[in-house]
């Protein structure tokens, strides 16, 4: 493992002396950078955050966004000159970099904030071949899924002509709004024991097949289906600029993740969620109270005792007190645990968390927890099957496809994730 643990023991030296500074930058009042997904204006809050912050700890904290966090993370660790903080959303692509040992195991000090299902342990073995189980990241925010949005609370499925809002661009991961589909369909079609199984690698892809023909049955009408549509579309921006699927008047549903209501935030009749179950009809999946979460986790690249002390405040109640304070109430943002109050919710806020709180299981998003490769396919092959005009019959060759990727990874003992599903009691 390259340069697994050179710095080992200046990391535990570190956890042992947080406030006292670190072996890698002792006292050293410079500039600490942190690389995230959040741009657009979605990232003004949390740079408020670290602003709030800075002006506790005298440091100065600069957050620098990008679509395409992965690759531009990798190019900078290439050149060797990582950020000392990165906010990933892809547990998958955590690991990776835990295993390939660029990101840090948290010191004991701050470990508490590793929540399940965000942040499930990963086993990483030392140049001495020494195995350590430990956890390498902690949510600072998480989403909730296995939603449909639309104005009002839908008795069941919808019945008009194109119901469905379909958008599955995003840049260089386009295909994901796809995969929450599949992932979804599969949560509540077989349950959080199944679904972790097929997420962590334990299950064929063939088992897959039932959601894929519910998903392909949802998106079609009486005049084809909408899968040009949602290919050339982006999952939230409309070709006029404006933002929300549902905005268009095309399309009266829309299945996506609890971040979407910052966009109809001031929609009047409101726009509020409904579990996929329920809208689907799945009476035995709603009964069982599973639903698909999301979350950006903070992991530790450049190691000091700065890094650590940020990571410790990051997720600390003082810090989600300020960002919930310094985000509109329509983009208030959802942590593990007990929800942060005293500033005013939207409708659509509050309809969230309240099913947040009802949830039984939660269960990390399946394809952000793959190994990337095997995600990246995932990705392709929703693509793929979207623009098929015989959905049935490309089906096969996709999941064989996918079934091949998953026993490549298999012997590759890429799959590292094993736990993905959690109550979200455990939350501290």
């Amino acid at each position: 493992m390259k340069r697994l643990r050179a710095l080992f023991a200046c990391i535990l030296l570190t956890a042992a002396a947080l406030t006292a500074g670190g072996c890698s930058d002792p006292a050293e009042k410079r500039t600490l950078v942190i690389l995230g997904a959040w741009t657009d204006g979605e990232e003004k809050p949390f740079v408020e955050v670290l602003r709030s912050i800075g002006k506790r700890t005298g440091l100065t904290y600069v957050y620098k966004g990008t679509r395409s966090l992965r690759e531009t993370l990798v190019a900078q660790l290439q050149a060797g000159a990582p950020p000392d903080m990165a906010i990933l959303n892809s547990p998958g692509d955590a690991a990776e970099f835990a295993l390939a040992g660029d990101a840090y195991p948290l010191p004991e000090k701050v470990s508490g904030a590793a929540v399940p299902p965000w942040a499930p342990t990963v086993t990483v073995e030392n140049e001495q071949g020494e195995a350590r189980t430990r956890a390498y990241w902690a949510p600072v925010r998480v989403d909730l899924k296995s939603l449909v949005w639309s104005r009002g609370k839908p008795a069941g499925q919808a019945t008009s002509e194109r119901p469905w809002c379909l958008g599955l661009g995003s840049g260089a991961t386009s295909g994901w709004p796809g995969t929450d589909w599949i992932e979804d369909l599969l949560l509540q079609q077989m349950g959080d024991t199944e679904y972790e199984r097929w997420a962590t690698g334990g299950m064929a892809w063939k088992e897959t097949a039932p959601a894929w023909r519910k998903w392909a049955e949802l998106i079609a009408d009486g005049k084809g289906d909408l899968g040009t549509e949602g290919l050339n579309s982006s999952f939230e921006r409309l070709p006029d600029g404006r933002r929300g699927l549902l905005k268009s008047g095309r399309c009266d549903y829309e299945h996506q993740g609890s971040f979407i209501r910052r966009h109809y935030d001031d929609e009047v009749p409101p726009v509020l969620p409904t579990p996929t179950a329920r809208f689907l009809g799945l009476k035995s999946a709603e009964a069982d109270g599973a639903y698909e979460v999301s979350g950006d986790m903070a992991a530790v690249f450049r190691p000091s005792a700065a890094a650590w002390d940020l990571l410790g405040r990051l997720t600390s109640r003082q810090a989600r007190e300020d960002w919930v304070k310094a985000a509109p109430a329509g983009e208030r943002p959802f942590f593990p645990g007990t929800p942060v109050g005293g500033t005013p919710q939207s409708g659509s806020t509050l309809a969230v968390q309240k099913l947040i709180d009802g949830s039984r299981q939660i269960c990390m998003d399946a394809s952000d927890a793959m190994p990337p490769t095997l995600r990246d396919a995932f990705y392709r092959a929703v693509l793929e099957f979207l623009g098929a005009g015989d959905k049935k019959k490309v089906l096969p060759g996709l999941l064989d496809q996918l079934e091949a990727e998953r026993k490549l990874q298999e012997k590759e003992n890429a799959f590292v994730l094993d736990d993905l599903c959690d109550s979200p009691a455990a939350a501290p």
